[in-house]
Parts: structure tokens; sequence; C-alpha cells
């Protein structure tokens, strides 16, 4: 019934502390749209346009830290040489999201905010480390994005009374790489089978120092994948742990089963296949970045 563009946040949060509930926040209200056509959700008395913020259409660097504003869309983030060369998952996940139209229009907050299971391009911040900034009644804070996500579609950020304003990761420096690799049916506007991502960091001797991986849809929220982290620091980058880090991938997540896009077992082969080809390529880039 309602559409507004407000100029800073504190209008923002007046607009949504006036409706108490009612309304809800958008980046380019890409999925918001989809789902109150199908039904599947129920229209909102007004609708609170992030994406004319001042500030927030802006990619910036402050404090060792890459920093997106929510109103950056995804082609944006694409075209950025900073995020292409220092958070280069990040790039190759929002590049793969829906078509051109859509990565002109939707963003990379919209992305996290929905907690979608399989968002790529959340896939691709969680490998990278990446924090979220809310804004409230209650001040501003920032928190890692892996925090946000209760469930499919359910976030612990309240959409209908908070803002999420920035989102900011640590870019990769020296011996530092990162890949990304989506598996999804030939229709390229198709939901991914599974997601992966992967931020490697070599030490001088060779051996991984520190890793991050990013996976979904593993299960009812995008995965963080710690315990395959923890099994790569202290290896060498060679194919024989990689297999390895696998094997505790599969051991630490419940795979989805889905009449409509796969089966356990074909999510299982293609982590199989493609988590090792990952690494070596974050590996690859690592090195190349000395």
């Amino acid at each position: 019934m309602n559409y507004y563009t407000p100029a800073t946040v504190d209008e923002a949060l007046a607009v949504l502390h006036k409706y108490d509930g009612r309304a809800r926040v958008v980046g380019g209200g890409t999925d918001l749209l989809v789902e109150t056509r199908r039904g599947l959700r129920r229209p909102f008395d007004a609708v609170v346009d992030a994406t004319r913020i001042g500030g927030l259409r802006e990619i910036t660097e402050s404090g060792g830290y890459i920093v997106i504003g929510c109103g950056v869309t995804h082609s944006e983030i694409v075209n950025d040489p900073r995020i292409r060369a220092r958070g280069t998952c990040l790039a190759e996940s929002c590049g793969v999201i829906g078509g051109p139209q859509v990565r002109n229009v939707g963003t990379l907050a919209g992305n996290v905010a929905h907690a979608l299971p399989a968002g790529d391009g959340t896939i691709g911040l969680l490998a990278l480390g990446g924090d979220v900034q809310i804004s409230g009644s209650d001040g501003t804070r920032w928190m890692p994005a892996r925090d946000t996500f209760k469930g499919p579609g359910r976030s612990h950020i309240d959409r209908q009374r908070e803002l999420l304003t920035r989102l900011r990761f640590r870019p990769t420096g020296d011996n530092e790489g990162s890949a990304f690799h989506r598996v999804m049916r030939p229709q390229g506007l198709c939901l991914p089978i599974i997601s992966m991502a992967a931020r490697i960091r070599l030490g001088d001797d060779g051996k991984i120092e520190g890793a991050g991986i990013g996976m979904g849809p593993v299960g009812p929220i995008p995965w963080f994948a710690e315990p395959v982290a923890d099994a790569l620091v202290g290896a060498p980058p060679v194919q024989e742990h990689f297999e390895h880090a696998v094997g505790v991938a599969l051991e630490n997540v419940q795979l989805r089963e889905s009449k409509y896009r796969a089966t356990r077992e074909y999510r299982e082969a293609m982590i199989r296949t493609w988590l090792p080809v990952i690494l070596a390529t974050a590996t690859e880039r690592a090195g190349a970045s000395r």
C-alpha cells in the first residue's frame, strides 16, 4: 500500500517504528516480489527501500575491511576490481545469481537478510569470514554473518524493525586466495543444487595456515564449515588432505533431500567431486599472490 525511499537510516527506522511490524525492508526486492505473487507471503502495509539511503550505495575500504553498503547490487560487486582481486569467491558467487536483470537490482544485503539456505552471495561472504552491520532503535552493532541465520527464510535480524546497513570482510592478502563453485541444473535461473566457497591462507612453510569454508544448501541454514577448516590447518595443500576435508564435511553435515533439485546422495557426490577442486583453486590463487 505504501512505498518509502528514506534518505537516512534514522528516517528508515522511523517508518519501521510507525508501522510496528507491518512494514518490510527491501534492497532489490526480487525475492519478496516473487514470494508475494505466489502467495507464499502476505503483502505488507509498507515497503521501505533501503537503496536510496545516503552512503549505502558504495563499496569502500575502512579499518582493514572492504565494506559493502546495503544498496550495492550483485553486479556492482562483480565489477568491483578490489573484490575481484581480494574477495574473489564473493565476486564469483554474486556473478551466478539469477540473470543479468536480477543481478542489476538484487543486493547482497538482501541475500543475507532473506536467510535462504541456498543464497550464493551468502556462501561467498561466509567463506571470507564476513560480518554484517545492524541498525535499530537500540543503536548499531556488527555481528558475524554466520550468526544471523535461524532457519530457512528466518533471521536473527528483525526485518520489520531493523536495517542490515553494511557488510564487510577482510580482503585476502599475500599468500591468500579464495574460490567458489556452484552446481546447478542447466537452466541458469534455478536455485543451486549446492554451492561451495573456500578461503585459504598459506604459511611461509607452504602449509595451510588458515581456512574458511562456506557451503549451502546443506541444511536449514548456510553452513560456515569450521570442522572442515580446522582439518585443513597445518596440513600441506595436497589432494590427499583435500579429500580428507571432504570426509570431515560429510561427517558434520546433514544433507538436504529435494525431489525438485537433488537427492542427498547426489549432493554428497557433488561435494566429493568439487570441494577438492575449489580448495585446489583457492590454494593456487594463494600461491600466485606471493
